[in-house]
């Protein structure tokens, strides 16, 4: 929680209106992205020795938990796209995913493990719930939650991760 996706549901969700079209519009975006990210880090995990691919996979999960606390700078949305709230939705998740921490945990996880159906599902339903946050209650959560402890908690959990990696759990 906490980074430009769902910052892009704050913002779609307040101009649009429909939180239900842009939750199926993140869930295909989010499908296809981490499909494919997930069999990136599958594919990348035949290069690597079991020994270097731990260590590598728990310092990307310690980079993660550094970069986390970072915040992102809200993206604009373009006044007129020319698409309907579902395809704007999809298009500009599937855009933001690149390159973007959640994206880059999937791929280390589906080198970690051997089934991208898993993955791709574990990660898709963990970005659909953060964004149902998001566009469901977004605006009052935030008002109880500051953002910064919502970053430290996922930087821990990011830490939790890459120390199970490397203590084999």
């Amino acid at each position: 929680m906490g980074d430009k996706t769902q910052l892009l549901a704050l913002v779609l969700t307040a101009r649009y209106k429909k939180p239900w079209v842009i939750l199926a519009g993140v869930l295909v975006a989010t499908l296809v992205n981490h499909a494919l990210a997930a069999w990136v880090g599958l594919w990348a995990s035949t290069f690597f020795s079991a020994q270097t691919l731990k260590w590598i996979l728990a310092l990307t999960f310690f980079v993660f938990a550094a970069w986390i606390l970072v915040p992102d700078k809200e993206g604009k949305i373009s006044e007129s796209t020319g698409f309907g709230v579902f395809l704007t939705t999809a298009i500009s998740f599937f855009l933001a995913e690149m390159g973007d921490k959640t994206q880059l945990a999937t791929i280390a996880l589906g080198a970690t493990y051997v089934s991208t159906l898993f993955v791709t599902l574990g990660t898709t339903v963990g970005m659909l719930a953060s964004n149902a946050l998001a566009v469901f209650l977004g605006d009052r959560l935030l008002k109880r939650i500051p953002m910064q402890w919502v970053r430290i908690f996922a930087s821990c959990l990011f830490v939790a991760f890459g120390v199970g990696i490397l203590i084999g759990l």
